[in-house]
């Protein structure tokens, strides 16, 4: 809404207006205006009346719109001589880092920050899990709310919260921006876990066509260490509930590149207990059980190897009513003649 707008309103009720945007309660505004609570509910209703606004929560958002209140800093106010930036300051993009591969977090310069409730925290993750484009509110009330939208549009109030929380000691600029489109993050002001996940994963896929798997293991390693367990959890609404699924099932191929490699480097006894614990994790997944039974056979223990196929299908015979697909009948095949299983996860002989 233009700034303009406020211009109908007295000064006292542009004084209410800002006292809101700084979120303060009737009672605090009554205190710091010398009036008293009646006044300040009637100078609150006249502001609703004249810019159109619905409700309170639409007040402190129009009052961060047009400029009057920055989250956590008060008005916008240009000091008579701005000073310059501290030498060495870049900007709030390396203070501020979000993780959501685990319980989604944030810290600015170490701290932890209180992201607010779960649906506000939701809106967040969908900002940063969609960095490098704007998302529009009905974007963000389907992913957070899907079938069971709010009655009240509180997109941009959770937005303005979040701006203040990101921010809790001041900054020079907002982290979400907003544009006629909807919200985005900008560009470089958060450092996202995913986003350092995915450059170890090309250093490590860099590292495999250079023929060195050493190195292909130790990035895709410290990529898996970013995972703080399961991603998003108990972030709610189906846009989170697809990031979760499509987050774990990219830590599980993590895990089995990772571990292709390690037996490709002869290290096979270091790849049997991490396999074993995902095959009881993930029982049904074919390719884990034929890489579990490639490093139990070329560790010298083919009846154990033998064991994890019999074992599988079952599982697959009895829960999905399934024999074993080509990957699985080969390796067993494999090691039934004795023959060398170097396989990769497609099945092709090295």
């Amino acid at each position: 809404m233009p700034i303009t707008q406020t211009t109908a309103l007295g000064r006292q009720e542009r004084d209410v207006l800002y006292a809101v945007g700084c979120g303060l309660r009737d009672d605090e505004i009554a205190a710091a205006l010398a009036l008293d609570e009646d006044a300040v509910a009637g100078h609150l209703a006249r502001i609703l009346a004249v810019l159109g606004l619905r409700d309170r929560a639409a007040a402190i958002v129009h009052a961060f719109d047009i400029g009057l209140v920055a989250p956590g800093r008060g008005p916008r106010r240009q000091p008579a001589n701005p000073q310059p930036a501290p030498a060495g300051h870049h900007g709030p993009g390396p203070r501020l880092r979000v993780s959501v591969l685990g319980p989604l977090r944030a810290w600015r310069d170490g701290q932890p920050l209180d992201l607010g409730h779960l649906r506000q925290q939701a809106v967040l993750a969908a900002l940063v899990l969609c960095q490098g484009r704007t998302v529009s509110r009905q974007e963000l009330l389907d992913g957070v709310w899907g079938q069971e939208p709010p009655n009240t549009n509180v997109v941009p109030v959770y937005v303005y919260r979040l701006r203040k929380a990101l921010h809790p000691a001041g900054g020079p600029d907002a982290v979400i921006a907003r544009d006629r489109s909807g919200y985005r993050l900008l560009p470089g002001a958060v450092a996202v876990d995913v986003a350092r996940m995915e450059e170890l994963v090309t250093a490590a896929g860099a590292a495999e066509r250079a023929g060195d798997l050493t190195a292909a293991v130790r990035s895709c390693a410290r990529a898996l260490e970013l995972f703080r367990g399961e991603p998003l959890a108990g972030q709610p609404g189906p846009f989170a509930e697809l990031e979760r699924l499509r987050l774990t099932e990219r830590r599980v191929v993590l895990v089995q590149r990772k571990l292709d490699w390690q037996l490709r480097l002869g290290q096979h006894s270091e790849a049997i207990a991490e396999l074993s614990a995902l095959a009881v994790a993930q029982p049904l997944n074919e390719p884990v059980a034929a890489m579990l039974m490639r490093a139990l056979y070329l560790g010298g223990r083919q009846a154990d190897a033998l064991s994890v196929f019999d074992r599988t299908r079952r599982r697959l015979a009895d829960e999905l009513g399934v024999s074993p697909g080509p990957l699985l009948r080969q390796t067993h095949r494999t090691i039934l003649r004795g023959d060398d299983v170097r396989l990769d996860l497609t099945g092709t002989p090295r």
